[in-house]
């Protein structure tokens, strides 16, 4: 299986910039994953779509304004720091730019608040980075930092909470889990008044998700880590679910995960917390998910293999051809694709 295998033509100006005025007035194209039909509906119509025996499983991460820009206090040379992983005890991993110019012990000023002490050099422009402030560190960050966004994002994003779901609770992601960006307030309401249940598990999405997969056998990709956790009371209603033949929805390749990785250490759901690095790709066997709502995703990224795993990489690409020729809006602030 070669990374080539999962490339497409995708036009630029088919990749979203900017989200749209009202979450849920997105677009959703839906596949079938067994007969590999496509219907195309509107986010909205996920009320039409769910039934009271759906289980919608949403990732509660909230995003970190990760994103730093300080100076160097020797040189006073720009430095940009993108805070990736808490590490504990103040120490964040982080990619920097540009990384050569800091080595261990380099201090980097961000303003009166908040300053850095690079602690330890690591590849690919990763350091790990003492912060040193006054107050409450997540405060400063919302004064100082930006958005991560990621980098075929070239708009400003004018309110930092369309990069958040609006049900982000549980702070640690250097990126949104973008499926459940198309939810609203209402339209949650709604779903539960119809009898969808919706359980919430975390996992804080990590810089894999901006990493392209850079060898050819897609079987030699190392994944990136995430942290994740599920409660006893999420996994008590999920074994009863499955008990009872409930589909199992998760919203986003992150809940996908946390759920795969998951089910394959226990056979069953369970409380726990840990670090993935689960490669979900053609040939995997799903045991605790039925469908999946998401976006559209990069070529040839890990996510466009996941959901082919899920689809079939036919119906996948057969789907993302036909978004491309109806101007589907693409990636993170884009249009939305629910996997039947």
């Amino acid at each position: 299986m070669r990374t080539d295998d999962f490339d497409f033509y995708l036009p630029e100006k088919l990749i979203a910039q900017t989200p749209l005025a009202k979450r849920d007035s997105s677009r959703m194209l839906v596949l079938d994953k067994k007969t590999g039909a496509i219907e195309h509906k509107h986010f909205s119509d996920l009320l039409d779509l769910l039934t009271p025996n759906d289980v919608l499983v949403l990732n509660d991460t909230k995003v970190i304004p990760a994103r730093l820009y300080g100076v160097k206090e020797e040189t006073g040379a720009v430095i940009e720091c993108l805070m990736l992983k808490d590490l504990g005890s103040n120490t964040w991993e982080c990619l920097t730019r540009p990384a050569k110019r800091i080595k261990e012990g380099t201090i980097i000023k961000f303003s009166d608040k908040l300053s850095a002490k690079c602690l330890r050099v690591r590849d690919e422009g990763i350091r790990e980075l003492e912060l040193i402030y006054d107050g409450i560190l997540y405060e400063i960050l919302d004064e100082l930092g930006e958005m991560p966004l990621p980098p075929y994002i070239h708009e400003k994003l004018k309110d930092k909470d369309r990069y958040q779901t609006v049900y982000a609770k549980n702070i640690g992601s250097a990126a949104a889990p973008t499926a459940g960006l198309h939810f609203t307030e209402e339209l949650l309401k709604e779903l539960n008044a119809k009898g969808v249940e919706t359980l919430y598990v975390t996992l804080h999405v990590g810089l894999g998700t901006f990493r392209p997969v850079n060898v050819e056998d897609v079987t030699k990709h190392k994944m990136h880590s995430e942290y994740y956790e599920m409660s006893k009371e999420v996994a008590d209603k999920l074994n009863e679910a499955k008990k009872q033949g409930k589909r199992i929805i998760s919203v986003g390749t992150t809940s996908t995960r946390t759920l795969e990785t998951i089910m394959s250490l226990y056979g069953e759901f369970k409380a726990c917390s840990g670090n993935t690095e689960i490669f979900i790709y053609p040939g995997f066997e799903f045991k605790a998910i039925d469908a999946l709502i998401t976006n559209f995703h990069l070529p040839k990224s890990t996510l466009i293999m996941l959901v082919s795993a899920l689809a079939g990489k036919e119906n996948i690409m057969h789907a993302y051809e036909e978004a491309v020729r109806e101007e589907y809006r693409f990636f993170s602030f884009g249009d939305s694709m629910f996997i039947k």
